[in-house]
Order: structure tokens, then sequence, then C-alpha cells
């Protein structure tokens, strides 16, 4: 299994209650939710991870264990070099 690592893409594995950042209001973060990893805790055993709107505006921090997170890869092999 590869390490979760500082700023990687992840997404959550199971549905997630939650309070919602800076709103207090509680909301469901669905199974699939993709976050970025913003902190590591206990030598990678949790992560704080924000997950932002597609304005870039967070809407949800919150620290949750590796084992409810899946790491997400991006295929780079069809980028062209210049």
């Amino acid at each position: 299994m590869n390490e979760i690592k500082l700023h990687d893409t992840v997404a959550l594995t199971e549905n997630m209650k939650i309070t919602q950042f800076m709103t207090d209001r509680e909301v469901i973060l669905p199974r699939g939710q993709v976050g970025t990893v913003v902190e590591i805790y206990d030598q990678g055993k949790a992560f704080e991870v924000e997950f932002a709107n597609k304005n870039g505006q967070t809407y949800a921090l919150i620290s949750i264990e590796l084992e409810k997170l899946m790491l997400l890869y991006t295929d780079c092999s069809n980028l062209i070099q210049r």
C-alpha cells in the first residue's frame, strides 16, 4: 500500500457526518468526496483533510483515520513534454 503524503488527493471510503466549516451546520460528506491532505498525524494513522468547492473555498476541514481514506492518482502518462 502506498503512503499518503502531504498535499495528496484523497477520497472518502464511507459517508461522514460532519459540522460544516464556518457555518456550524451538520452535513454529510458522501463516500467518494474528494479532498486534499493538509496535515499528517501519528505517523500517517490519521490526516487533516480539506474539502473545497469549485471556487476553492473550504467547506470542511476534518481529521480522518487512514482506514476511511483512499489515495487518488492522476495519470500523467499522456502529457506531452515541450
